[in-house]
């Protein structure tokens, strides 16, 4: 017996009686893929092209004499050294106490975890004024918690001080910055695979040596991926700073705001240290994207 085929005659003659699109058109996701991106584009280009070109010409004035002026003053390089010490501080201890969030909310249940989580988007819908200014009520020299520590004995002025040195700057950058960093850390932490270190835990090795050895090999792209942003992010923070430091202290941002200011208008140096400014955060924030593509998890 020969096998039975197909007639193919209906198949055909339904294709032929399918509406046919006209040629040169696109679907409408063919459309959506080639021109989507024009708007983004568009507003890119608005929001940053002509910005920085604005930038780089007002820098370039007199031959680049700008950048030459930047370079011999020790007064920016004293500013660049804080801005550094400053956004590694601040980066350093909100990946710390990011990263232990992250675990205790991998190790909530889901319906406590939604709380956190919504609880920890407060602190990112605040700007950075509303919040310098929060701590300011509140450890200032006449904050609540000055006065409560002043009732125990201590020098209301120099608690309420401490808020407005660097150590104060980093808690309060840390305050915003601590949910950043958890919330890019908790999805790696909550799909990390325990069996290995489980096993590691029953042959015997120390709880210590098992977490450096098997869960932060696996973690580590992530978490210096955070710490990079984090300290970009702190690096050209403007607000907080200058609500509580004011220009005691001598950083970047606070620097640009005394060039472009009243009494001493310098455009093409402020132009220059935005610049200098903008690379900093730009190679932080590639060092990160290198140690994630690298270390693919």
């Amino acid at each position: 017996m020969t096998p039975h085929r197909a007639n193919p005659v209906p198949a055909i003659e339904a294709i032929e009686r399918s509406p046919r699109r006209p040629r040169g058109t696109l679907a409408p996701r063919g459309w959506v893929r080639r021109f989507g991106g024009l708007p983004a584009a568009a507003l890119l280009a608005l929001g940053f092209g002509l910005p920085l070109g604005a930038l780089v010409i007002a820098a370039f004035e007199g031959r680049g004499e700008a950048f030459l002026a930047i370079a011999i003053d020790p007064l920016v390089r004293n500013a660049l050294v804080n801005s550094l010490a400053l956004a590694v501080g601040a980066g350093t201890v909100s990946l710390l106490v990011g990263a232990l969030l992250a675990v205790t909310l991998a190790r909530q249940t889901p319906r406590r975890r939604r709380f956190w989580l919504a609880a920890m988007g407060v602190p990112l819908a605040f700007s950075g004024l509303v919040i310098a200014y929060g701590f300011i009520l509140a450890f200032g020299r006449a904050g609540f918690v000055t006065l409560g520590l002043a009732s125990l004995g201590a020098d209301p002025a120099r608690v309420g001080a401490l808020i407005y040195t660097a150590p104060g700057l980093i808690a309060a950058y840390a305050y915003y910055l601590i949910p950043r960093v958890a919330l890019m850390v908790y999805p790696s932490i909550a799909n990390l695979d325990r069996r290995p270190l489980e096993a590691a835990l029953t042959l015997g090795a120390h709880p210590l040596r098992a977490l450096v050895d098997v869960a932060l090999r696996e973690l580590w792209p992530t978490l210096a991926a955070a710490w990079c942003l984090v300290t970009a992010i702190a690096m050209g923070t403007y607000g907080t700073a200058l609500a509580l430091a004011g220009t005691q202290i001598n950083i970047l941002p606070l620097l640009m705001f005394l060039k472009m200011s009243d009494g001493q208008t310098d455009f093409p140096q402020a132009a220059a240290l935005s610049l200098v400014l903008m690379a900093v955060c730009s190679g932080v924030l590639a060092l990160g994207e290198c140690l994630v593509r690298r270390h693919p998890q």
